[in-house]
């Protein structure tokens, strides 16, 4: 009987990073871009209409007023557990924001600083295939709100009732009703009396993370998001069938994600291993959670230590700490995207609105940036004021001689010396 969680090795882990998108994808791709940048409003609604985004002749653009009618049609307890996760994550993402200061500080000569501003307009993608993910919606527009940012809009596929809903709970200006490489396109040069957004970000398909690669020296772009990764580390005495339906939870997702169990316990490994068939047997989307369940498996490690040097090899997009002391745990990891402590701390709460973003690197990626989050909407503007009255302006003027001329820029030195 062929096992649900195969064993890796660690020999294999250093060859599981790969690019975020492959070659052919990225051309297809740069054929739409340069479709949209010639014919603009036009070619977006070709592609639209012959991918099935789009009904023909079906409006691009979904005003705030359909929105918020979309909202007032949800059943009740829906529209009560989507205003809760909306409020939770404008909550953390302001208190974010106000972590993020102004810098005036006093140097020789003078002063200098930054000051935070947000990009003027963003361009937020929310997949809308398999299913509906109003989720994604509130965690990219309700953070680009709480950042200060002046225009949001929203772009998703086919955006069911729920989306609608959930983008006027963020918020958003508008609905752009197209997914795929061409959503991304249109974000970026801006159609259908839409500005060209400033950013575009939040996860989608290998078309999308093509577009957002493309479209990234002109705009701005959160991350290359690859397929969802979890990475459990369970002691011993941890619980296998929650272990199990965590890593359920995260196959389902797409049959590309990757759910990754890390243990020094045999006896644990075997109990998850039939906790996964049993819970197989009766999950509806089994065929999606099987096929990413093989894209994953069980690493065998000989202590906690060795589990918490593994984890920083992988760098996961999600960790889930189902250990007896997860902040110590954590203490000794660098490379994670977002950690979640302790076996009640589910990386489904995460994914719906606990707090904290759920657009999270992966891919490894974790080992050099961090998730969404207001500071992707935010720039840092530098700023410089001098005096030549200032006790150590002299001085200043004459380092600055002296590198220019040892870098052979003699306009730089004169420039400097002729303010003695």
């Amino acid at each position: 009987m062929t096992r649900l969680l195969r064993t890796i090795d660690l020999a294999d882990l250093a060859g599981r990073r790969r690019d975020p998108v492959d070659a052919d994808t990225l051309a297809r791709a740069a054929a739409i871009l340069a479709d949209v940048d010639r014919d603009g409003e036009t070619a977006v609604r070709r592609w639209a209409e012959d991918l099935g985004d789009l009904p023909a002749g079906a409006p691009l653009v979904i005003d705030q007023h359909r929105c918020r009618r979309a909202l007032e049609t949800l059943p009740g307890r829906q529209r009560e557990a989507l205003e809760a996760c909306t409020a939770r994550v404008f909550e953390f993402a302001r208190a974010q924001r106000a972590t993020q200061r102004d810098l005036d500080l006093s140097i020789p000569g003078g002063r200098a600083g930054h000051t935070l501003v947000p990009v003027a307009t963003a361009g937020c993608y929310a997949p809308g295939g398999r299913y509906p993910l109003p989720s994604s919606v509130i965690m990219t527009a309700a953070t680009a709100r709480a950042a200060g940012v002046d225009t949001v809009v929203v772009a998703s596929p086919r955006p069911a009732p729920v989306t609608l809903a959930a983008a006027a709970l963020a918020n958003a200006d508008v609905v752009l009703a197209v997914g795929g490489a061409q959503a991304v396109a249109a974000l970026a040069r801006g159609v259908a009396g839409l500005p060209a957004c400033d950013v575009v970000v939040g996860p989608g398909n290998r078309w999308v993370t093509a577009a957002k690669q493309l479209v990234s020296g002109r705009v701005g772009i959160d991350m290359l998001a690859g397929p969802s990764e979890l990475l459990v580390v369970a002691a011993p005495s941890a619980d296998p069938d929650w272990i199990a339906a965590d890593l359920l939870a995260q196959a389902e997702h797409d049959p590309d994600a990757v759910p990754l169990l890390v243990t020094w316990s045999t006896d644990l490994a075997a109990a998850v291993e039939r906790a996964l068939g049993k819970q197989l047997a009766v999950l509806p989307t089994a065929d999606v959670a099987r096929a990413a369940l093989g894209n994953g498996g069980v690493i065998m490690v000989a202590d906690d230590g060795a589990a918490a040097e593994v984890s920083d090899l992988i760098a996961p997009e999600h960790l889930q700490l189902s250990v007896p002391a997860p902040r110590s745990f954590l203490a000794r990891c660098r490379n994670y995207g977002a950690a979640f402590l302790g076996e009640d701390s589910a990386e489904v709460m995460g994914d719906y609105g606990a707090g904290p973003n759920h657009t999270l690197p992966t891919g490894g990626t974790a080992r050099w940036r961090g998730g969404l989050s207001v500071s992707t909407f935010l720039q840092a503007r530098t700023w410089l004021e001098l005096d030549r009255r200032a006790e150590h302006y002299p001085e200043l003027l004459d380092q600055s001689r002296v590198l220019a001329e040892m870098e052979g820029l003699l306009g730089h030195a004169r420039a400097a010396t002729i303010r003695r």
